[in-house]
């Protein structure tokens, strides 16, 4: 039997040590140059400064770019006040004036120069567009591998692909144009500088409305926070529910709950509408204040222009009245986009706060300070007095005393929600424990590093995954570099090789998302070989074998009992067929073990194990018998039975019927 012999000669001596390797990332993009400051005391800009420094090359080019347009910008209205009032005005007047060659060369060269620059500056702007949010991206999804278990129990992921999506879509924009309009606000310093060396008086009537202009600005500022901030957790709340419904689309359609979620979507994208219109009529209400007031000055310009220009001809040219309308729009540019900008600012600065609160969420689970790697482990588990609950909820174990053996089997039994899958949880720390350890080669668990401790365990829970890839890549995700021959034994063993083969593709077969595609037997097969083709020294099948026929279960189990020979495994089951693979048989009640021997003994001398199997065998039954039209469209019929009064007991509030 070679499939299976080659899993037992690969599994680790006792006396074997080498040090532990990870296996290496399949690498396909470049990682991320920076990532944000983790000194919470700064502002966010300060913050995402050492993203920009990443990529300083680029930005400083397009800036500069964008610098010496703007500024030859500026220069095109002087020109044109040279070309009339030296060429064109005396022509009229029937003098000989200037050639008016050189100023149209002049301007034209400007024009090509400004395409070229503007070019650069655009493409340039982009690129570092794209590169930051490329950078925040990826800091955020590192940022979710490290992250423990217990965050993701207490938020919803919608909430996450929010601030992985939109929230960083915002901080993207504005740190990418706010530098290239900041430039914009030296073209009109550049601008206020010409027109104050042509005429001084004309240039200070010109930016008189400018401080009215930041009053605004900043007024509106204060405003549009909050505002910002209420959008952006909107947003969130929509992408949640569309998020659930996709995922949960099976459950919805079941229940005929489409007009249900139709109602909950309403009701979100109604408090969505309601908070952008908050933030339009902010918009509304200063966007052409800011807009308007240099047009004031545009006015002014022209009113004491005029009057100089018919009492002192010589000091106010038609040339200075033509080249100030022209510098009135420069000036106004940058403040006509500054709403824009506040705006962009307000909406990044929110959602900035939503992205530091993941990235700055410490992992509850990480390597302590001196954490060593775990290398030929034996496979010896102890739970040592450990007591457990989830978050600030009552523990689930109180004062757990368990021991395994290297190369025992034991099965776990108990009834629902009695503990036994946090126990498997446990082992490879996706949580700790409140008080005692959980031991493994005499090594606590938490003195390990979690890498290695995990590449020693291998889970297969009662609710498969599988991605939306290949059936040879799910196969081969704890490994991707296995050779394609190891891939198909792994699966021979789990009892998959025979489906698999029947299939177009066979590996190459791409599955539906979560692997709907399948069926829960066959999900629970291929997961079966994506634990054992990393061939790890403890197995923890956490009833991995509950969506399999019992057929099909009695056809797997002489490759299971193979492949647990020699490996320390523990097996969370309910099934009589499942509970002899095991060399003993624990009851858990309560959170602590009161029972262990084999399944005969305890049968015999345990009437409360028999009572847990029975209870066990019918909760089965229910939850896999055919349903019919009426049970389809029902709560299961124990749900209220096991753990609360009849329907007819529970109060309704409100006396709603």
């Amino acid at each position: 039997m070679t499939t299976l012999d080659s899993f037992e000669d690969a599994a680790p001596s006792d006396g074997h040590r080498t040090p532990f390797v990870p296996a290496p990332p399949v690498a396909r993009y470049a990682p991320p140059r920076a990532t944000v400051d983790p000194d919470v005391s700064k502002t966010w800009v300060r913050r995402m400064m050492p993203i920009l420094r990443a990529h300083a090359g680029i930005i400083v080019s397009g800036l500069v770019c964008a610098l010496v347009m703007l500024l030859l910008q500026v220069a095109i209205p002087w020109l044109i006040k040279q070309a009339i009032d030296q060429s064109l005005v005396p022509v009229a007047l029937g003098r000989v004036g200037k050639p008016l060659a050189p100023w149209v060369t002049a301007l034209v060269v400007i024009a090509v120069l400004r395409f070229v620059l503007g070019y650069v500056y655009r493409l340039n702007l982009q690129r570092t567009s794209f590169a930051i949010e490329y950078d925040l991206r990826v800091a955020m999804y590192e940022q979710f591998g490290r992250l423990s278990f217990s965050y993701f129990d207490g938020v919803q992921s919608g909430q996450l692909i929010s601030r992985a999506n939109s929230d960083i879509r915002s901080v993207q924009m504005f740190l990418a144009f706010a530098p290239v309009m900041g430039v914009s606000f030296i073209s009109f310093f550049a601008a206020f500088a010409l027109m104050a060396t042509i005429n001084l008086p004309l240039a200070l009537v010109a930016v008189v409305t400018m401080p009215l202009v930041y009053f605004a600005g900043v007024k509106m500022r204060n405003v549009m926070f909050p505002v910002s901030w209420i959008v952006s957790a909107r947003m969130a709340d929509v992408a949640t529910i569309v998020e659930e419904n996709v995922t949960g689309t099976r459950v919805v359609k079941s229940f005929a709950g489409e007009r249900q979620q139709i109602r909950l979507l309403d009701e979100a994208a109604e408090k969505l509408r309601w908070a952008n219109n908050v933030m339009v009529d902010v918009r509304a209400r200063w966007s052409p204040v800011l807009q308007n007031l240099p047009r004031v000055g545009f006015v002014l310009v022209l009113l004491y222009g005029g009057l100089q220009s018919i009492h002192h001809p010589k000091q106010v040219t038609v040339g200075t009245l033509i080249a100030f309308s022209q510098y009135i729009v420069m000036l106004a540019g940058p403040f006509t986009m500054l709403g824009f900008l506040m705006m962009l600012a307000e909406r990044a600065r929110a959602s900035a706060g939503r992205i530091f609160e993941i990235l700055d969420e410490p992992p509850a689970i990480a390597d302590r300070p001196g954490a060593v790697d775990l290398v030929g482990a034996s496979g010896d588990v102890r739970f040592d007095n450990v007591t457990f609950g989830y978050g600030d909820n009552a523990p689930i174990l109180h004062g757990l005393d368990l021991h395994l053996a290297p190369g025992e089997t034991v099965a776990l039994v108990g009834r629902t929600g009695s503990g036994k899958s946090t126990i498997a949880r446990l082992l490879p720390r996706f949580y700790d424990t409140r008080s005692g350890a959980v031991l493994i080669d005499g090594h606590d668990v938490r003195d390990l590093t979690v890498d290695s401790l995990r590449a020693h365990i291998g889970l297969v829970l009662d609710e498969p995954f599988l991605f939306s890839e290949t059936i040879g890549a799910n196969i081969s995700y704890g490994r991707p570099d296995a050779p394609q021959h190891e891939i198909e034994e792994a699966a021979q063993a789990a009892g998959a090789a025979e489906f698999i083969d029947k299939l177009p593709d066979r590996y190459d077969t791409m599955v539906g998302e979560r692997g709907y595609t399948l069926s829960g037997g066959q999900r629970q097969r291929i997961a079966i070989a994506r634990t054992l083709l990393v061939n790890p020294r403890v197995l923890i099948l956490d009833d991995a074998t509950s969506a399999i026929d019992v057929q099909v279960e009695l056809e797997i189990h002489d490759a299971l009992r193979t492949l647990m020979r020699g490996r320390t495994t523990l097996v969370i089951a309910h099934r009589l067929s499942t509970i002899s693979l095991a060399d003993r048989v624990v009851l858990l009640q309560d959170g602590h073990i009161t029972a262990a021997g084999t399944h005969a003994d305890l049968m015999r001398t345990e009437p409360a194990y028999a009572e847990v199997l029975a209870r066990a065998e019918e909760e089965y039954a229910e939850a896999h018998k055919p349903a019919t039209t009426d049970d389809a469209l029902a709560p299961p019929r124990g749900a209220f039975a096991s753990s609360g009064p009849p329907m007819a007991e529970i109060p309704i509030p409100g006396g709603v019927q």
